[in-house]
């Protein structure tokens, strides 16, 4: 990612005594829950201390059958010299109460949207101080179709400013005109005037200065344009960003400065060219991805939304779709930086109810607040290309579904007119024409795994663009060829991208003898906890149909071959797949037992051919081209060793593990931030004397954590384990294990310990203080 700074600012001698500040509010909270109290830093997730639970977890199968309920947090802190003092709050699940000094001061329903509540008139004078109280209630259950978790699990924020200052998200810069030359880029600017009389400021932008006049409670826009020359383009194969800075200045004095980023970048979506990005037409390979973050629960720590997009970038993806709700601004910061293009997707059912408390609850009272916070905060974020306005409506027969597609609509271009707008419609019967009033209302379609209804709706409506906001796994060649076929057709969009809480059983294939049916029969699948239909686990391993998808969407000499074993039916038990899951498929040549025995090896590639040696014997050669799905299938009997595949475009290699000998363990970063919100991801793996990963190797461990650092996390992919994520104890599935580990605000040196029956394994992770 560049950054570069594209307005240049005369600084003054320095910002006001009441200048904008804002403060990070996460440490040092009081949490309180049945009667017993614990200290808490933020983001926090009570949920996810827990131990799933189907006898009495009350967020049901769809939730994971975590418990929700109620929980209270408190903490004090010393008035701000400041006008005005607000807090900040990301993201609370849900319905939360705010309190200062026994007084409340704000609350808000929906637990995905952010909001803000002034505390200035409720704070103390003198130097008495302050306590504020939040009230989290999620014990009306179930609420959601997934895991949301409970509690404040994204930052506040202390923020202080004069009474004269720019108006929160009051920055808001788009593209008008681009060339190579220049770009000409549009600025507007909120400002607000909270004193009691009538003030004047000026407003600086670049080389340029607005003046501006305020009547006392008055707000105002701002408008100018600038020009940028020889513009370096956004995209996510080169995410350029610029910082755009505006002073507020009063009397010479700066009084609010605020820094924007965005990035430079013009897209359209036709039906003859298809998705077209900065005047070059780009396929979309795009995942579906919740808000949790999985072993974490929904404790949104930066660190681990950034680490989310880029096991999404690895895996080949070039767009996310936020379902089904608001991301967090970690998130799109990182997609902005790192190269994601983003559907932002506000809700996911609208007034008829999937769930007894779901938003049905609140979208008439709700809706216009938490759509605006949800724009007026995204809109700067090149990576966001279209909004969403929600997800496979109950009411979708009602003909009043159109009028409620319109408000939302409406809703969101009254704060940006600069993006489409997007719904994922679906049918679970036969109609599906009758939803043509609907798409109506849509600028790109969304069809959740409905898009073989595209060339009868093409010759319908031939103007219509398509995507396919939700798709079956193992549909992903099918679906490219759609896509790399129609331009019409712009992009699918998996469902998932990563494996996830709740859902509960989601994806899974199961054994004879297990609790047959999809994860959606009566009562559940109570032996699982969540969702294991994503290209890749909740430890971050991608499966091989990730490797797959990315292959399909790869430029052929750009994609390495990859070999996957198909788990031969009876080895563990006869398989049965549900809709959602493809059949287990493994980067494992370890089968014993099974000697002499007829095995599947797939190779993925884009090369013309691939050889397949077992032991260095020629099993056999295949033709490979999109008539064979990229895809070559060998039948051979099953002996340890060595398996290769040889093709033009590289070769491939798995071998049979050893006996397992050590645990292996590989962090993500060996240096962290000492801020106490830094984390590191340790990716354990169980391995033979070779360094081979064993992958049936299932060993209890139990992690130790000393030092400037404390275990926030150990856990396994296996979605019916029920040990607590939090535990530090865990059982090893398929040879592997996540540990996450979260620095203290002191520098030093974090050191980690693994006992299992296998040698102690050690790390050391160094925190440092930021320069």
């Amino acid at each position: 990612m560049k950054r570069l700074f594209l307005f240049s600012i005369l600084l003054w001698a320095g910002l006001s005594a009441s200048a904008k500040t804002r403060q990070l509010f996460d440490d040092g909270w009081l949490f309180t829950r049945q009667g017993q109290t614990v200290k808490v830093n933020l983001p926090h997730d009570w949920d996810i201390y827990c131990a799933p639970d189907p006898a009495t977890g009350a967020t049901k199968e769809g939730g994971g059958w975590y418990p929700g309920g109620k929980g209270e947090y408190r903490k004090t802190f010393k008035t701000p010299d400041a006008e005005i003092v607000r807090l900040h709050f990301e993201g609370v699940y849900q319905k939360a109460e705010v309190f200062v000094n026994g007084h409340k001061a704000g609350q808000h329903a929906y637990g995905y949207t952010p909001f803000t509540v002034t505390v200035t008139p409720y704070l103390y004078k003198d130097k008495q101080l302050n306590e504020v109280v939040v009230k989290v209630d999620n014990s009306e259950q179930p609420n959601c179709r997934w895991y949301s978790g409970s509690g404040i699990y994204r930052h506040v924020w202390l923020e202080t400013m004069p009474a004269l200052h720019i108006a929160e998200n009051g920055i808001y810069v788009t593209t008008q005109e681009v060339t190579p030359e220049k770009a000409t880029m549009r600025v507007d600017v909120t400002v607000v005037n909270e004193s009691e009389r009538d003030r004047q400021a000026a407003v600086a932008v670049g080389s340029g200065q607005l003046i501006v006049s305020l009547a006392a409670g008055e707000t105002k826009n701002l408008t100018t344009t600038i020009t940028v020359r020889s513009p370096q383009l956004w995209s996510p194969d080169s995410p350029t960003l610029y910082d755009a800075t505006v002073d507020l200045r009063d009397g010479g004095t700066t009084i609010d400065r605020r820094t924007v980023k965005y990035g430079i970048r013009s897209f359209s979506f036709d039906a003859s060219r298809g998705f077209v990005l900065n005047g070059k037409p780009l396929l979309i390979n795009g995942a579906c991805v919740h808000h949790d973050d999985g072993v974490l629960g929904a404790m949104a720590f930066d660190a681990a939304e950034i680490r989310k997009v880029r096991l999404m970038k690895e895996a080949g993806f070039n767009l996310i779709r936020t379902s089904h709700n608001p991301t967090t601004r970690a998130f799109l910061d990182a997609c902005d930086s790192i190269g994601m293009l983003v559907i932002d997707e506000a809700f996911d059912g609208w007034r008829a109810a999937k769930t007894p408390y779901d938003y049905s609850t609140l979208i008439d009272s709700c809706y216009k607040d938490d759509i605006r916070e949800m724009v007026l905060r995204d809109r700067n974020h090149p990576s966001v290309i279209c909004w969403s306005i929600g997800n496979e409506v109950i009411e979708r027969k009602d003909i009043r579904v159109i009028t409620t597609a319109r408000k939302l609509k409406n809703a969101i271009l009254k704060y940006d007119d600069t993006r489409p707008v997007t719904e994922a419609l679906c049918a679970w019967d036969s109609d599906w024409e009758i939803y043509d009033p609907h798409a109506e209302v849509l600028d790109v379609v969304g069809y959740n795994y409905m898009i073989h209804k595209h060339a009868s709706d093409h010759l319908r409506a031939p103007q219509r663009v398509m995507w396919q906001t939700e798709s079956y796994p193992r549909d992903a060649f099918k679906n490219w060829a759609l896509v790399n076929d129609h331009p019409y057709i712009v992009g699918d969009i998996v469902w998932t991208g990563l494996d996830y809480l709740g859902e509960s059983g989601i994806g899974r294939y199961y054994y004879e003898g297990e609790r047959p049916g999809e994860h959606y029969v009566s009562g559940g699948q109570p032996d699982w906890h969540g969702a294991y239909c994503g290209d890749v686990d909740i430890t971050g391993w991608r499966k091989p149909i990730s490797h797959y998808r990315e292959m399909l969407w790869k430029d052929a000499d750009a994609a390495k071959p990859y070999i996957a074993v198909r788990e031969p039916d009876g080895y563990y038990g006869k398989i049965h797949t549900t809709a959602w899951s493809v059949w287990p498929t493994w980067e494992s040549w370890n089968w014993p037992g099974w000697e002499g025995k007829p095995i599947e090896v797939e190779i993925y590639t884009k090369a013309p051919y691939v050889a397949l040696y077992c032991n260095n014997t020629l099993i056999g050669k295949e033709n490979v081209s999109q008539d064979t799905g990229y895809k070559a299938v060998f039948t051979l009997n099953y002996e340890p060793g060595t398996l290769d595949a040889v093709t033009d475009l590289g070769d491939a290699v798995i071998a049979t593990a050893g006996e397992p000998a050590a645990i292996r363990l590989t962090p993500d970063r060996r240096v962290i931030a000492a801020d106490g919100q830094d984390l590191a991801f340790i990716t354990l793996e169980v391995v033979d004397k070779e360094g081979h990963v064993c992958p049936q190797a299932d060993i209890q461990c139990e992690a130790m954590v000393k030092g400037a650092g404390e275990l926030l996390s150990f856990a396994s992919a296996d979605l019916k384990d029920r040990e607590p994520y939090t535990s530090p104890r865990v059982k090893t599935w398929k040879g592997r294990a996540l540990l996450v580990i979260r620095s203290s605000q002191k520098s030093g040196v974090v050191k980690l310990s693994v006992k299992s029956t296998l040698p102690t394994a050690s790390l050391t992770i160094k925190t440092e203080k930021a320069q």
